[in-house]
């Protein structure tokens, strides 16, 4: 049976409103940058409520919103958080990754290291639901799972910046340990690992040049 419908309602704006938004939004957005640098300065549940929240306005498959955001805060969870991840980016820098993998890389200056995970105040972890279970324990089916996910990350990323905070996208491989340490069922799978809070004072970031429109474009 189809769901109700209910009207669309959007303000009225001309042209030079539209225009207006779309400049300001991209410059916001332009100033984004991922972060490894944090402070430990608190940041209140609230507001990452409302990043989960508007992470979940996300279109889905059949809108079946197959994701599960994570939200951590409890100094022992994340320092073994922390000494796992470790364990598997270690592995990876010395000897899973490719020599390609590597040399891409070192513009970037990453290791193995994740300190930041320990300094922030919060880690979320974004879970793909690859089917639902419903209250009787039967499993319903999901559909454009990791697309779906995809969408809502950005977003998420999106509400992050936009409230003045800073992030990551962390993605060590294999990220089994985060479904053990943080009791997840197993129809779940960690997607990203999101470390939010503000950037500390002193904090600095790789002065990358994003592709130009010409690159990323094509008009037809």
């Amino acid at each position: 049976m189809p769901a109700p419908r209910i009207p669309y309602m959007v303000n009225a704006l001309t042209d030079d409103d539209v225009r207006a938004r779309a400049e300001a939004f991209y410059a916001q957005m332009d100033a984004r940058r991922s972060v490894r640098d944090f402070s430990d300065r608190p940041v209140p549940r609230a507001v990452i409520e409302r990043a989960i929240l508007t992470a979940s306005t996300a279109p889905s498959g059949a809108h079946k919103q197959p994701w599960t955001f994570v939200a951590v805060s409890d100094p022992d969870l994340k320092r073994r958080i922390r000494e796992a991840a470790e364990a598997e980016e270690r592995e990876s820098y010395d000897g899973r990754m490719s020599e390609e993998w590597l040399a891409a890389l070192e513009p970037i200056g990453t290791d193995w290291r994740k300190p930041f995970l320990e300094t922030v105040p919060w880690i979320v972890v974004l879970f793909a639901q690859r089917s639902g279970l419903r209250s009787d324990g039967t499993k319903e089916k999901h559909y454009y799972v990791q697309e779906s996910c995809g969408i809502a990350a950005g977003l998420f990323i999106a509400a992050i910046h936009q409230m003045g905070l800073a992030t990551l996208t962390h993605t060590p491989s294999p990220m089994r340990f985060l479904s053990e340490l943080l009791e997840r069922t197993p129809n779940e799978a960690p997607l990203i690992l999101f470390p939010v809070g503000f950037p500390a004072d002193d904090a600095t970031v790789p002065d990358l040049q994003r592709k130009p429109l010409s690159e990323v474009a094509v008009w037809r």
